[in-house]
């Protein structure tokens, strides 16, 4: 019997140990069955009364639930007027083979009676049996929520089921000493300096090492979240979110002086650890309890994250002696370059590689971690150093006292036998019966992990092999992609409908679809993009696997891959995203990709994406820089019709250059049949091999660099027009009589082909010249075999 918190578990345990049994009571009377007789409900505490007025759960009204996303507003753009719904559905089907729940798209009808009633089916059938025996397992109990409840709302049509408990059991706790309080605490740790720590290494083992990096920082994170719940004796549904780097709790008052404390010795050890590199900013923000109710609360949430920046401003202000303290500088280690160890201190980064560069005892860890990540499907904390069965440890020692030292230990089996586990996460998992495993004795969490890897010779795929499997030319692509005003998003975007239980939300579902829908998306194209009937543009039908992620997660990702994979990647991402988000104007997505050699240094490759991505974020957000342009996604994707698509792209075009005389609107060019990269690239894609030379294609890459050229020389060199609209001339007309040559000397077989009178007049309109160079590029890329080629 796993009666796991009943003995030794705190007020505040017991608090959201009783509001998870109230909410799955709840939960069960709208599956039409009962409580198990040996569960009993007692009668509502004081604490929880308060706690459910503050959360506004008020009659416990379950239903079906509206699109959250639908509510996001930061601008006036034209919405929809009628609300999408979640579709009905358990994380994962608990039919399901795939190691990742597929995407849950909102749908534009509510759900209908019968999709519910299956739903029930499957609570009367799976639920009701196992609770008896767990009743006051915590964990079990919030996983069932979350697993058959993210797609119910709870007294209010856009709050979901799971949403409402987890806040309403972060307040029940918060208050558990205290239900008269006046006031509660958001507590907010960011960690600063995680790109840095990531991206600067060298190329040796930079791939494998890289991927380890991440994940230890989310490791850390967790560290982090593990001692405040233990020093604020909260549980773990007193976490709003954590993950990335940022962390935020619901605490009682006057917590400010144990959060300074956890702060400065979480500070000492990242400074010693990191030599500096990474900062905590952990702040304690005190408010009035009645404002976590309504849409004050975003000046509370607003407030605490200006202290968290203002104190990334001071880092390690209390440890400026020991900082500007004069140190010999040594031989540097070969992968992070730091130079404060004696070279006695350095060691193989390769131990089985005679000859492997020396490197730092952290960057050896993080290559051996590397080699150990594959199939890890389970993680225990815990204060032993060593046990049986760990395939990796992973330590945190905070000072030289073995009571100050946690271990992290790596497990490939979901269900590692312990004696004391401190806590145990569980990655990827939504297995009920794997939560009620007796050694975990309840103390157990799901970890999301966008961990999506094609195997290798090594483990996961290289970068070597990443380049031989691509189409075309052999490059690794890497893509670096992120949520467009995040930060106005979750401070702005909720307005009056603003409140914790919306945002804990919003938090959620971004969390969800960076953490563990990418992973699904990438292994399974074809159920999770392909099938779905959601107008999606591709270019290829085939499965696009040769990708590996090196960090995906809150809202942002870094992945490598094989080129071309990587761009249609790219693609889907950002399609499917925005189908997720019910094509909120408001939610978008910019990216950039960088093609290199295999061997080129990946901290380059990295900074080279970032700048790519940076690139779309400046073209207005919502785009992606790739192939030296940086488009709207719109104008990348295209239209092959002129619907309301591609009268969207040339109004853009109409705007951007709205002084010219050819855009005036009483004298306007006809609009062609094709418009964008995409359908140019997709209709070529299949007579690249055949019949189309590769002149004709190098026609056209030569044409959209001579447009390029004599833009530059205008602007870098003659500063001056020599007549007025010059510039729009050579940008949008330059490329005509090119490109009618270059279509003169195809074939005549392909020149009356019916198939390419579309492609044949469309590349001829103005319209089209933005987009020549990548047309161009991404052509000549699929089809240059060689560098030598």
């Amino acid at each position: 019997m796993v009666n796991t918190v009943e003995q030794s578990a705190s007020a505040a345990e017991q608090s959201a140990l009783e509001v998870a049994q109230r909410a799955i009571a709840a939960l069960l009377q709208w599956a039409k069955t009962e409580l198990p007789t040996r569960c009993k409900l007692l009668e509502e505490s004081r604490v929880l009364q308060e706690a459910k007025r503050l959360a506004r759960w008020t009659n416990s009204n379950i239903s079906t639930l509206q699109l959250l996303f639908d509510d996001v507003e930061l601008s006036d753009e034209k919405r929809r007027t009628t609300p999408y719904y979640q579709s009905i559905a358990v994380i994962p089907p608990s039919q399901s083979k795939a190691a990742y729940p597929e995407i849950s798209y909102p749908i534009d009808r509510e759900p209908t009676q019968a999709e519910q009633d299956k739903l029930k089916q499957k609570i009367q059938q799976e639920v009701v049996p196992i609770l008896a025996e767990n009743w006051h397992n915590l964990s079990l109990l919030m996983l069932i929520l979350e697993k058959y409840g993210s797609c119910l709302s709870l007294d209010e049509p856009k709050v979901a089921l799971i949403d409402r408990v987890r806040v309403t059991a972060a307040i029940a706790s918060a208050l558990s000493n205290n239900p008269d309080t006046t006031h509660l605490s958001l507590v907010a740790g960011d960690l600063s300096g995680i790109q840095k720590f990531i991206y600067t290494i060298s190329s040796d083992g930079a791939l494998k090492s890289l991927r380890a990096r991440s994940f230890y920082l989310e490791l850390v994170t967790e560290e982090v979240v593990q001692q405040l719940l233990e020093r604020l004796e909260l549980p773990r549904t007193s976490v709003i979110y954590a993950g990335g780097g940022n962390l935020y709790l619901l605490a009682p008052a006057n917590v400010e002086a144990k959060i300074h404390e956890i702060n400065e010795r979480l500070n000492r050890w990242l400074k010693r650890e990191f030599q500096g590199k990474v900062f905590l900013a952990l702040t304690c923000h005190k408010f009035k309890k009645e404002r976590v109710s309504d849409r004050r609360f975003a000046e509370e949430w607003n407030e605490s994250i200006r202290k968290v920046n203002q104190q990334k401003t001071q880092k390690f202000r209390t440890q400026l002696s020991s900082l500007l303290k004069p140190r010999n500088s040594h031989t540097p280690c070969k992968v992070c370059h730091r130079d404060d160890l004696p070279e006695d201190d350095l060691g193989s980064l390769n131990k089985l590689e005679p000859g492997s560069p020396l490197a730092c005892d952290t960057c050896q860890d993080m290559f051996e971690l590397g080699s150990n990540l594959f199939q890890v499907n389970s993680i225990v904390r815990s204060q032993l150093a060593q046990l049986p069965g760990a395939v990796f440890t992973i330590s945190f020692e905070f000072s030289e006292q073995p009571s100050n030292c946690i271990y992290y230990h790596l497990f490939s089996g979901k269900r590692p036998v312990t004696s004391n586990p401190e806590f145990a996460f569980l990655i990827n998992n939504w297995s009920l019966e794997d939560y009620q495993f007796r050694y975990f004795r309840g103390k157990v969490a799901s970890l999301l992990l966008g961990n999506y890897y094609q195997s290798g010779a090594e483990g996961f795929i290289r970068a070597e092999e990443m380049a031989t499997v691509a189409d075309g030319i052999d490059r690794v692509g890497y893509l670096r992609m992120d949520v467009d005003r995040l930060g106005q998003i979750f401070a702005n975007g909720l307005g009056a409908h603003y409140s914790l239980p919306r945002l804990a939300g919003l938090s959620r579902q971004m969390s969800y679809f960076f953490k563990v829908y990418l992973n699904i998306l990438a292994s399974d194209r074809q159920q999770n993009f392909l099938n779905q009937n959601q107008g999606f543009q591709y270019l290829t039908e085939g499965d696009r696997k040769n990708l590996l992620f090196i960090y995906a997660g809150g809202d942002d990702l870094f992945v490598s891959g094989a080129w071309n994979e990587v761009v249609e990647f790219a693609f889907d991402v950002y399609q499917s995203f925005r189908a997720y988000t019910g094509h909120n104007p408001d939610i978008t997505l910019s990216g950039g990709i960088a093609l290199e050699d295999e061997k080129f240094p990946l901290y380059q490759a990295a900074d080279e994406s970032g700048e790519a991505e940076t690139a779309a974020k400046g073209n207005g957000r919502d785009s992606l820089g790739l192939f030296g342009s940086a488009l709207k996604w719109s104008e990348w994707l295209g239209a092959e019709q002129l619907g309301q698509d591609g009268d969207q792209i040339i109004e853009q075009i109409h705007e951007k250059e709205k002084d010219s005389k050819y855009w005036d609107l009483n004298n306007l060019p006809s609009k062609p049949m094709l418009l964008g990269v995409l359908p140019f690239v997709s209709r070529l894609q299949p007579k690249l091999k055949a019949d189309i030379s590769r002149n004709f294609i190098r026609n056209l890459l030569i044409t959209a660099e001579l447009q390029e050229q004599r833009v530059r020389e205008i602007k870098e060199k003659r500063k001056q027009e020599d007549y007025q609209h010059q510039l729009q001339d050579i940008q949008y007309y330059l490329h005509l009589p090119q490109i009618a040559y270059t279509l003169a000397r195809l074939p005549s077989r392909i020149r009356n082909d019916p198939n390419f009178e579309s492609v044949r007049t469309s590349l001829k309109s103005p319209y089209n010249a933005p987009y020549f160079r990548a047309i161009s590029t991404w052509i000549e890329l699929l089809t240059r075999k060689s560098d030598n080629d």
